[in-house]
């Protein structure tokens, strides 16, 4: 069992920029001015450029790290339906969304700082090693140097990532439930999302403080995660962003980006 961290800390992301045209999904100036870094949709699940202009410009001016949140090409479906993909498609289709964001991340006076994976695509890296081998190939064209990989702690985007020599870091999950094994709980499946504002604090504290959380079937898993997501698409994200940042600070645990 691990122990408590005695001075602890942790980077706090949400999804932004989940919007497209007159469509807005995401509180991006609220949760802009609580979380530590951004994961910006870049086009392929949501988002579009003027969307992506916006959210740069206010994260270089809060002083939040920019991330490109890549996709499988899925509009219509938010980027959550299975899709096969060549891996050389794949990796094009990473790399442009990386550029596109860096475009707008360098008008803005800051820079893509990390990659992240969306949905389908971010479950299908944990276990698919030539699905992973290609994001990380994508992120090496589009980055030219070693550009952080946010994603699960043993997941085969992570092994790639190591192989490429790409930094990782270990992302953890306060409003997802957890299998025994440690993965996320597909959404299809009934207690997928944690949506009670009092358990997705206390698990964040778990996070950050222990290391751990209780997966749906009630047994502990060690997480030792360095940024923690809280999705930004569900009702009351900011609010309940602001309170998981608050009860953080209050019992110690410093929130700031991952070095």
């Amino acid at each position: 069992m691990t122990a408590p961290l005695a001075n602890p800390s942790i980077d706090l992301n949400a999804d932004l920029g989940e919007g497209f045209g007159r469509w807005q999904l995401t509180d991006d100036d609220a949760l802009l001015s609580i979380v530590s870094s951004a994961n910006v949709a870049c086009g392929f699940h949501a988002g579009d450029p003027s969307t992506m202009r916006r959210v740069c410009e206010l994260a270089a001016e809060r002083g939040v790290r920019i991330g490109a949140q890549v996709s499988y090409r899925d509009l219509a479906g938010f980027g959550r339906r299975a899709m096969d993909v060549p891996a050389r498609e794949l990796a094009d289709e990473i790399a442009y969304q990386i550029g596109a964001l860096e475009i707008f991340a360098r008008a803005a006076g800051s820079q893509v700082s990390y990659v992240k994976p969306h949905g389908a695509l971010y479950n299908r890296c944990v276990h698919d090693a030539v699905q992973a081998a290609a994001v990380v190939d994508g992120i090496t064209l589009a980055a030219g140097g070693p550009l952080p990989v946010l994603g699960l702690p043993g997941s085969r985007l992570h092994e790639a990532a190591r192989t490429a020599g790409l930094p990782v870091v270990a992302e953890a999950f306060a409003d997802r439930s957890y299998t025994a094994a440690g993965t996320l709980v597909p959404r299809t499946e009934p207690g997928a999302v944690v949506s009670d504002p009092d358990t997705v604090v206390k698990r964040a504290l778990g996070f950050a403080r222990d290391q751990a959380v209780t997966s749906l079937d009630g047994r502990r898993i060690e997480v030792a995660a360095r940024s923690l997501c809280l999705h930004g698409d569900t009702p009351g994200a900011a609010d309940l962003a602001r309170r998981v940042r608050g009860e953080l600070t209050a019992a110690g645990v410093r929130v700031a980006a991952f070095a």
